[in-house]
């Protein structure tokens, strides 16, 4: 497994060890021992599977106070835009993105640490994503921010993106100041 930094201060890209032959292929998508001896501590507690189709947008996701998150991101099956979105009020990227495609094909994961709104874009006809989770799942501390929110500026890759109601009715990043990350 190695393990990439980005620009972005402990959001990380996680290239497992693939083995592949005519019967398909191998890889592990988790072993704590490798994120301990890079110095990543985490207790993952709940899995998630989405299936979803081609132009669908999802997020930009979190979880606040002493319920946030931790997400270790894979895909399955497809290919989609991930994007995780810095709000450390005192990070020097505070409020910038990075987005990465993952994709059944090249195996990729994206490691976001607390403190960060994700979603991700389907970018073929379906895709199947799957999370590993830091917490649990508490509606109370659901927090979403616009997807298309024009100060964030993201591109999704989607020409017409299908989005749900409740995420359509999601906070611009300016009125989730209240929501923010000190570490």
């Amino acid at each position: 497994m190695e393990i990439i930094k980005t620009p972005i201060e402990g959001l990380l890209i996680v290239k497992p060890v693939v083995f592949e032959d005519q019967r398909g292929y191998f890889y592990e998508s988790f072993n704590k021992n490798q994120f301990l001896e890079n110095k990543l501590e985490v207790n993952f507690v709940q899995d998630n599977v989405s299936k979803s189709r081609k132009d669908t947008v999802r997020g930009l996701h979190y979880q606040n106070g002493n319920k946030a998150q931790g997400k270790l991101c894979d895909v399955l099956y497809g290919k989609v835009l991930d994007v995780a979105v810095d709000l450390r009020a005192d990070s020097p990227t505070f409020g910038k993105y990075y987005s990465i495609e993952l994709s059944g094909e090249n195996h990729l994961q994206v490691w976001i640490p607390v403190g960060f709104a994700h979603g991700f874009s389907v970018l073929s006809e379906e895709a199947i994503f799957k999370y590993k989770c830091t917490n649990f799942y508490f509606k109370e501390n659901e927090r979403t921010i616009l997807y298309n929110d024009p100060q964030l500026n993201i591109d999704w890759k989607v020409e017409n993106p299908i989005v749900s109601a409740k995420d359509l009715k999601a906070k611009l990043f300016k009125e989730s100041k209240e929501d923010l990350f000190f570490t």
